[in-house]
């Protein structure tokens, strides 16, 4: 549906535990999007650490979905560190993770993009400055 959707960390998890919040959504929103999704180590890595709570081979479904091509990790943070670095700063006091900082990169380096995220902090954060990053996430 969506041209270049960038995947955060929370509707990863959500759509491969059936028993979190936001599964339905997550299964719906994956249901609409023609893959890859774009998204970062940053965020794969966060998958996988937070997937061991869902128990044995859920971090090796997250790697799994980038080897089938499903996830595309194509941000190279180490191109990108001083304006990642720079973002982060920004936003300080929210504070702004790296994954979250690398996303919102991410949407700059691809304008027409939207975020998938359960993020609420992506209302605060600006893209090119002042742009909102468009979004889609729960209602509520």
């Amino acid at each position: 549906m969506t041209c270049g959707t960038i995947l955060d960390t929370g509707p990863l998890i959500a759509f491969l535990n059936s028993r979190d919040g936001h599964h339905r959504w997550a299964r719906e929103q994956w249901a609409r999007v023609e893959p890859p999704f774009l998204t970062c180590e940053a965020v794969i890595a966060e998958a996988c650490f937070l997937a061991h709570r869902l128990g044995s081979g859920a971090p090796e479904a997250v790697v799994s979905l980038v080897a089938r091509g499903v996830l595309e990790v194509s941000f190279r943070l180490a191109d990108e560190a001083a304006a990642v670095a720079r973002m982060m700063k920004k936003y300080d006091d929210v504070p702004m993770s790296l994954a979250d900082a690398c996303l919102v990169r991410m949407s700059e380096q691809h304008p027409g993009s939207v975020v998938l995220t359960l993020d609420g902090d992506f209302r605060i954060y600006r893209r090119s400055k002042r742009q909102r990053i468009p979004t889609r996430m729960p209602d509520g």
